[in-house]
């Protein structure tokens, strides 16, 4: 039987954790405490090595966190007070074993040193073969006496050092050991741990205890050595972890995210130096240890992610809101065991208030470049149509008006006008002013066209379909101005079989190729244009009253050059600049001549007018065109009475008698030159003539600032 003896039980330095703070400060701080044990219920739970617990935790550090520096003590051995020889050399192995009483309470704690110099101070059958075993154990032990002398050793200590016994047995422990460790220990008792000793045959770790008797007076040394190789290996792997932890930190510290490491309780464990300002609203290392989902619940924030993946059990993203507008994007993401159970979560925030902001602006922004762009491009669409749209007149004015409200649709729509008046340019402007200016603008004559020829132009036709064919067959001009436009010009020329297939087109939107039963959708607005009345032809049979019904749905008519005089000007001045760009040249239209222009009644229309001034160009001898140049072109010295006024519209008589009074005097002027021949050839005053002409002269004189609209 090996008896422990009570001396080396030593008492157990308790901390509970419902200690005052001061208390359990003042158990850390204590240099002579080596093991710190913890209660909770009245039980010893875990314990704490100190050497183990930075001295910044011993000193400033949280109950919570100093805990995590606990280990379990059903870790440890425990024995009872009556020890049995047969159990002692299981123990040996462990630093320390608890002490339990017959009631199974632990009483204390005994130290291995203490049990060897215990075992090793016994004289009995038993203790001798415990003193073998110990011998044979892997550990390396020296035993030292009060005189610094080495009176004992095992086989392990001379493999471990590289000596023989006869190096060892009775020399001085300095001579292998260092000798101020040894003198430490014997001066003040206490034990020197984890030493370093290195020399040209070994490398050892070195443990110094002092072996004390009853009277607590150190009496000898017992050396525990452990070969240096092993501890090298756990020395490298620490300094791995190290490392790690390092690399760790430093990745932490360079990622733009925040991190939290969690447990599975919601409490904070770790985070890094990333913390988002004003979201959390105190410092993250007060909340080290804390529920962080309990700041859910106090409306820091919504909604808690960490509470999220703990339901779920799988990674969530969610933005993040504080009442104070801060707006955060936090992925939570899972650690699982081999069990499938949350053992750590890993949050990574983002501040996103700034980019949330700037997203609003970003969208904002281009909603009003959008808006902007649109008015530029209607801005441009305005200027290139102001370039083949020149007018001056009221009624081109309506017309104009007109044409931007049809342009918002894809009705049909039906220009009539004289020839010459200007119906393609119409059809032009509502094709780039509508919403399929990116589509074609295709245009057929269906005057120009054989009748033969027609249909297949406009319909297409298969392989084969008739002789001469295309060998691939052909698409139709409805198919190819699908999403676009198809203006059909002189449609009053349309022969009666085409007029059919050409209404079915309208209703149905769809066209079947000539020699084929299959149809082909179509999506095509229609823009017809003629200068025949067709009103009369559907009374006289030449036009189909269901297609005329289904071609006038938004009629547009474009009235004579004659009709709207005031419009001559700004038109002649365009097509003047027009051919002096062409010609290099550089020719001026007089006052005069421009009335001229204004008064003779175009029966040709713009066409005519541009006509005139082309041939005003190309024959005039000088840059200044005057009236009698004009007159000479237009023939204006044959007798007018071969002209008669033509009235299209209503109007008051007075205003009809002063328009055409004003035309007649100004041609009298211009071809007679004199009030007083120009009164003659009117029949009436030379001083009504002069009275008149000037009146007219004056009213065209306000007007010349006018500019093309």
């Amino acid at each position: 039987m090996f008896l422990i003896s009570k001396d080396i039980i030593q008492s157990l330095v308790k901390l509970s954790v419902d200690q005052p703070q001061k208390e359990w400060r003042a158990l850390l701080s204590d240099k002579k405490n080596r093991f710190i044990f913890l209660e909770e219920g009245g039980k010893v739970t875990s314990y704490i090595y100190l050497k183990d617990l930075p001295v910044s935790e011993r000193e400033d550090g949280e109950l919570e966190q100093i805990r995590r520096y606990a280990m379990p003590v059903t870790e440890l051995s425990t024995l009872s007070e009556n020890l049995s020889f047969s159990s002692i050399f299981q123990v040996l192995g462990k630093e320390l074993s608890l002490i339990k009483n017959e009631s199974g309470s632990i009483t204390g704690y005994v130290l291995r040193e203490d049990l060897i110099v215990e075992l090793f101070r016994q004289e009995n059958e038993d203790a001798n073969i415990l003193k073998v075993l110990l011998m044979s154990i892997p550990m390396g032990i020296f035993i030292i006496d009060n005189h610094g002398m080495i009176v004992d050793c095992n086989e392990s200590a001379l493999e471990m050092t590289r000596l023989k016994v006869g190096q060892v047995l009775n020399y001085p422990a300095e001579t292998i050991f260092d000798a101020g460790h040894l003198r430490h220990v014997f001066q003040t008792g206490e034990t020197v741990l984890n030493q370093i000793q290195v020399t040209n045959e070994s490398g050892i770790l070195v443990d110094y205890s002092p072996i004390v008797n009853d009277e607590k007076n150190v009496e000898g040394i017992i050396i525990i050595v452990q070969d240096l190789p092993m501890v090298e290996q756990m020395a490298m792997e620490l300094e791995s972890v190290k490392n790690l932890n390092k690399d760790l930190n430093a990745i932490l510290s360079s990622i733009y995210d925040e991190i939290l490491v969690v447990n599975p309780k919601g409490e904070l464990i770790r985070y890094s130096e990333n913390a988002i300002p004003e979201f959390w609203g105190v410092d993250l290392k007060d909340l080290v240890g804390k529920n962080i989902m309990e700041l859910e619940k106090q409306g820091r924030f919504m909604p808690s992610v960490t509470r999220l993946v703990i339901e779920k059990k799988k990674k969530v993203s969610v933005v993040q809101e504080t009442p104070a507008g801060k707006k955060v994007l936090a992925v939570g993401n899972p650690v699982l065991d081999e069990n499938g159970e949350i053992e750590r979560i890993i949050v990574a925030s983002r501040d996103i208030t700034e980019a949330t902001r700037l997203r609003d602006e970003l969208r904002e922004m281009k909603k009003i470049s959008a808006q902007y762009k649109q008015e530029l491009d209607e801005m441009k669409m305005q200027e290139k149509l102001s370039r083949k749209l020149i007018y001056r007149s009221q009624k081109m004015e309506d017309i104009v008006a007109q044409i931007h409200k049809v342009a918002k649709f894809s009705s049909t729509v039906l220009i009539q006008g004289e020839s010459g008046v200007g119906k393609e340019v119409i059809a032009h402007a509502i094709h780039q002013l509508g919403g399929r200016k990116e589509r074609p603008f295709l245009k057929v004559n269906c005057g120009a066209i054989p009748e033969a020829l027609l249909e297949s132009e406009l319909f297409g036709y298969v392989k084969g379909a008739f002789t001469g064919a295309d060998p691939g067959g052909k698409d139709g001009y409805f198919r190819q101005a699908d999403q676009g436009v198809l203006f059909l010009d002189e449609i009053g020329e349309l022969p009666l079989r085409l007029q059919v297939k050409l209404l079915r087109v309208l209703q149905e939107r769809e066209v079947a190729p000539i020699g084929s039963t299959q149809t082909f959708s179509v999506d095509v607005q229609i823009i017809a244009a003629t200068n025949t009345n067709l009103r009369e032809m559907v009374a006289e049979g030449a036009f189909r009253e269901d297609l005329f019904y289904r071609l006038n749905v938004i009629p547009i008519h474009v009235p004579p050059l004659r009709e709207r005089h005031e419009d001559i000007p700004l038109i002649a001045f365009h097509f003047l600049k027009q051919f002096n760009e062409q010609h290099e040249s550089n020719y001026h239209l007089t006052p005069d001549a421009l009335n001229l222009l204004e008064a003779y009644t175009w029966p040709g229309n713009i066409r005519e007018l541009q006509n005139i001034v082309e041939r005003l160009v190309v024959t005039a001898d000088d840059e200044i065109i005057d009236a009698s140049v004009v007159g000479q072109v237009l023939k204006l010295n044959e007798p007018m009475t071969k002209v008669k006024p033509i009235i299209t519209n209503i109007m008051p008589l007075q205003e009809a008698f002063e328009a055409v009074e004003e035309q007649l005097i100004t041609q009298a002027m211009n071809i007679y030159k004199t009030t007083t021949r120009a009164a003659t050839a009117l029949g009436i005053s030379q001083s009504s003539v002069s009275r008149k002409y000037q009146k007219i002269v004056n009213k065209r004189r306000e007007g010349d600032n006018v500019g093309i609209r």
